[in-house]
């Protein structure tokens, strides 16, 4: 008999003890937890797969067994065996994938916290039918509150006491938006650091939320996980046929690292990331790509001027305005402007960094 048929074997004997454990779990934590994979799976109602299966009734499903979903070859291979996902065999999974299916194409490393797994398992409970806890319907998305008649002048519940619907125009449509609303948007850093929030973060620091957030995907030394983008090395490869542009070899500003961590990432969990993680990790980046040196460096809102990338001095102010056409005020040609046929003189790299789920390409998700 394999692993996979005594785990399921052993649900079916004690599974009155594995629903009644279930129902200690904390759903609605586990609805935060599910960020983290909601990057490459969907749950609930009108769920589709995307990187990963879709995970609606996954309690009791055999592993591998979606119809229209392409799976890799060892998930297919232990579903043949009998896997079956219950409270058991994910939490094994989720703790460390590769560790329990070798060869599955789920990139991520897994949760590291006990209390973070059984609660996922309990919020993907609710979507399956099969689970005790899931008898009754999910709780539909909350409706989006009514908004006031156009021609009443009257405020939306919830917004400010200053926000008053104008009556300008033909649907009333508009108000100036709140200081609060203004600040929550404007989180752009400019190359001289303005903008930058209070705070700071060490390399040591950012190495353990990088772990734990970002090398599922760029990998554990920014090398890149699949086709997800690369974030250290390349140097010196700029003016190869194949460039790598990395932080090191071709960024120009420290900046830039800061606003798109800060905006974009982890991906999934977009700005989840507090000030001062955000400097840790931007801090850890700058490590991998050996611009700083030593682990117990600090980045902060003070320090981060001295930053200097390697490629910086390469970059110059867009002179396009200054270009002879636009120059001397004349309209560029648009036709027949040379005298003979275009010719092809070099082809660029084409660099697809999204991943798909492709079996053999990209960084997968639950599969």
């Amino acid at each position: 008999m394999s692993k996979f048929l005594k785990l399921t074997a052993s649900v079916i004997l004690f599974g009155a003890i594995a629903t009644t454990g279930a129902n200690a779990q904390d759903a609605d934590a586990g609805k935060k937890v599910f960020r983290k994979c909601a990057a490459c799976h969907a749950v609930g109602k009108g769920a589709k797969n995307k990187v990963g299966p879709e995970l609606n009734e996954l309690i009791g499903r055999v592993a591998g067994s979606l119809e229209d979903y392409k799976y890799s070859k060892a998930m297919t291979a232990v579903g043949e065996e009998g896997l079956v996902w219950n409270n058991d065999t994910l939490t094994e999974y989720l703790t460390k994938p590769r560790g329990f299916i070798k060869g599955t194409k789920m990139a991520f490393g897994g949760l590291k916290k006990d209390a973070e797994i059984e609660n996922v398992i309990a919020y993907l409970a609710t979507y399956s039918a099969s689970a005790e806890q899931a008898a009754a319907e999910p709780e539909e998305m909350a409706e989006p509150a009514e908004t006031a008649d156009a021609t009443s002048g009257q405020a939306p519940a919830g917004l400010a006491a200053d926000a008053v619907i104008p009556d300008h125009g033909n649907y009333h449509l508009g108000r100036v938006a709140l200081p609060e609303e203004i600040t929550a948007w404007d989180i752009d850093v400019r190359p001289d650091g303005a903008g930058l929030p209070v705070g700071k973060g060490t390399v040591a620091d950012g190495g353990v939320i990088y772990d734990e957030s970002c090398a599922v995907c760029h990998g554990v030394f920014g090398e890149g996980e699949g086709r997800w983008p690369v974030l250290s090395g390349g140097f010196d490869t700029l003016t190869a046929d194949r460039p790598e542009k990395t932080i090191g070899s071709y960024w120009p500003f420290a900046s830039t690292i800061f606003d798109y961590v800060n905006r974009a990432m982890p991906f999934g969990n977009a700005r989840s990331l507090s000030a001062d993680e955000t400097y840790a990790v931007t801090a850890y980046l700058l490590y991998l790509n050996d611009i700083v040196t030593d682990e117990s460096f600090e980045l902060s809102n003070e320090t981060f001027s001295d930053i200097k990338l390697p490629n910086e001095e390469n970059f110059y102010p867009d002179d396009r305005l200054e270009e002879p056409n636009f120059a001397k005020g004349t309209e560029p040609c648009m036709q027949n402007c040379g005298d003979r046929p275009a010719e092809i003189v070099m082809r660029a790299r084409v660099l697809d960094v999204t991943p798909d789920n492709d079996e053999e390409g990209g960084a997968g998700g639950i599969d």
